[in-house]
């Protein structure tokens, strides 16, 4: 066994966030284009749309930079540095916050 303090670990634990970053990333980008387009079609306010459009474009930033961030990340764990993800969890924030006020609007505007 090595020793317990050592950050790294040679199982798949990076794999397996790298893989829950891209399906965050997947679903509000298909998410936000999908509600955005049934959005447009039914002709709701247009901050709905945007709204949307805006999830979209966060979930596509993510998944633009998931590679470089898988990068980084496996070089941190190897050279023993700090992880730091505050941008994306910044984007992920702000696709999730977008998704829902669309949500709150298409609902408003639905009554």
């Amino acid at each position: 066994m090595g020793d317990p303090h050592e950050i790294w670990d040679q199982g798949l634990q990076s794999e397996r966030t790298r893989l829950a970053w891209v399906r965050t990333a997947v679903m509000l980008a298909t998410g936000g284009l999908g509600a955005a387009g049934l959005s447009a079609r039914a002709g709701l306010p247009l901050p709905a749309a945007a709204a949307f459009a805006l999830a979209a474009l966060c979930g596509a930033v993510l998944l633009i930079r998931t590679g470089t961030r898988f990068l980084r990340v496996q070089e941190a764990l190897h050279g023993g540095r700090p992880l730091d993800h505050r941008a994306d969890a910044v984007f992920a924030w702000l696709g999730t916050l977008a998704l829902v006020a669309g949500a709150v609007v298409f609902v408003l505007s639905m009554r």
